[in-house]
């Protein structure tokens, strides 16, 4: 997956903004003032951080070599996606949904995307 591809669907997302609050090399993408994803732009194979349910966060490590622990994030609620090419972007998709769902479900329903 490219980033242009990737920027895309991230910014698609229902009341998704995109900001570089940490650094110039660090995309994040929130709802509601919340972040449910990081895009590490200065790197190749690209990197993206993504809130997960811990369980299922375990079970994506275990399938997936290229599913890490949350670099610099809760290790429990977040991974680090490399996107090397070995997940296919349909799974990478759903992740990335998964996690902006999670951040969406955890918002005061007034703050939530219509």
């Amino acid at each position: 997956m490219n980033f242009a591809t990737l920027r895309a669907y991230l910014a698609a997302k229902p009341g998704a903004v995109e900001d570089f609050p940490f650094d110039h090399v660090t995309l994040v993408f929130k709802v509601g003032e919340k972040m449910f994803a990081l895009v590490a732009t200065d790197v190749d194979p690209l990197r993206i951080n993504l809130k997960c349910d811990p369980e299922k966060a375990e079970i994506l490590r275990d399938c997936f070599p290229s599913v890490l622990p949350g670099y610099h994030m809760n290790k429990r609620h977040w991974n680090t996606v490399v996107l090397d090419g070995s997940i296919p972007d349909e799974d990478v998709f759903a992740m990335i949904d998964d996690s902006y769902g999670l951040v969406v479900h955890g918002l005061p329903k007034a703050r939530r995307p219509v």
